[in-house]
């Protein structure tokens, strides 16, 4: 008979003794409120979801099929590290014709997702000790990787007061002699705010006076509501010194397909280009061509959803306008209302806490996306007219009972 090995117990007698800088790596909340919300309705509770940051619509038949064709023709293998050569010509001819410039396919770099981009830029550009500028409120991922790699996070805070845009004034008393990058999000989530071209003139004559890149999360561009997009890329002096970051997650409807790109300098996409031979090999390569026939196939999906996200910003905004303690600017840009609930009584995270599991409404706290968030919540209105009318009806009934 075979011998029976002995079972032996193991007894953990000390912390697994992680790299100090892990202690520097933040997280993002949107996903651990999901996850708060999947528990609850794994227990039976109905929950309504207006915490997560993608759109709601498929993506179009059309792009799925080109990545299905991609696939049968051989798509399913490695490519070049920068990207398919076919897809950054296809980015760099949409580029030039919507930000009004000149772009190269060699100054583009594809990869899987937009958050790469922030990574590898700061890692390229950025040593331990250099400061770096950031929005507050603001995608949190920013201040995480800051930390992370040693530099020091400079919050540059964005104000109900003025819808949400960056002062010139306050972005000037943030920068010394030790600034590196200043990082613009423009619509800016999680307040929906849109630079104005006189913000960019502004912002852009600091960036060259004190010589500091750009890192431009223009991931939301297409989706406005009034004012026409305007990127800190297209003016005098900016191409070379600015990161555009952009890709298809928001636009069209495909934040699992994972492809985003940077636009920048050749140098600067060099750097970039060997920080993903080193991490990620290259990017999805079905994807990609999946990426060209988004890109280049009909618009009409892109302008159908942002025309559905305008119904449900205006539902929104209104509803939350009629709740007594809570007022929302209705926002130019994104799909999200930030709403200012500084006169309840409970801070934004006990309140966002008390919705879920009062009023079975999955929000988020605005402070965590920065101390300047406080005292106010993002809801996403990427879901249904019917699903935020009931959302916003249950929310009201909760916070009253608070009052």
């Amino acid at each position: 008979m075979p011998h029976c090995l002995p079972t032996i117990a193991y007894e953990v007698t000390a912390m697994i003794p992680f790299a100090a800088r892990m202690d520097r790596l933040g997280t993002e909340s949107a996903f651990e409120y999901m996850a708060k919300a999947k528990q609850l309705e794994a227990q039976g509770k109905e929950i309504i979801h207006l915490e997560i940051g993608q759109p709601d619509f498929a993506t179009a038949d059309f792009i799925c099929k080109a990545a299905y064709e991609a696939m049968q023709a051989g798509y399913t293998g490695y490519g070049p590290a920068a990207g398919l050569p076919e897809l950054r010509a296809a980015i760099a001819e949409y580029i030039g014709a919507t930000r009004r410039l000149s772009v190269a396919p060699e100054q583009v770099v594809v990869m899987p997702g937009a958050k790469p981009i922030i990574f590898f830029t700061l890692l390229a550009l950025v040593e331990p000790g250099d400061e770096v500028i950031y929005p507050d409120p603001g995608f949190p991922i920013y201040e995480s990787v800051i930390n992370f790699v040693g530099a020091k996070a400079v919050p540059l805070p964005l104000r109900e007061s003025v819808q949400f845009r960056c002062q010139p004034e306050e972005l000037r008393a943030r920068v010394s002699e030790r600034t590196k990058l200043l990082i613009l999000n423009s619509p800016h989530n999680p307040t929906g705010g849109v630079l104005m071209p006189q913000d960019l003139d502004a912002i852009a004559t600091l960036a060259r006076q004190y010589d500091l890149y750009v890192l431009a999360d223009e991931i939301y561009s297409r989706i406005l509501y009034d004012p026409p997009h305007h990127s800190i890329a297209s003016l005098p002096g900016m191409q070379e010194r600015t990161i555009l970051l952009d890709g298809f997650s928001k636009t069209y409807a495909m934040t699992g397909w994972r492809l985003g790109y940077a636009v920048a300098a050749p140098a600067i996409i060099e750097k970039l280009t060997q920080l993903m031979i080193n991490s990620n090999s290259c990017t999805c390569s079905f994807t990609q061509m999946a990426g060209i026939t988004a890109l280049q196939g009909a618009q009409q999906p892109v302008e159908a959803m942002v025309q559905a996200f305008r119904q449900r910003r205006d539902l929104m905004v209104a509803r939350l306008n009629q709740i007594p303690g809570i007022q929302c600017l209705t926002p130019a840009g994104a799909f999200y209302g930030f709403a200012n609930v500084s006169q309840l009584s409970l801070d934004d995270r006990a309140l966002a806490d008390y919705l879920m599991t009062e009023a079975g409404v999955a929000v988020l706290p605005g402070s965590s996306f920065g101390s300047y968030g406080a005292g106010y919540l993002r809801l996403s209105y990427a879901n249904s007219l019917s699903n935020i009318e009931q959302a916003l009806e249950q929310l009201e009934q909760a916070v009253a009972q608070l009052t």
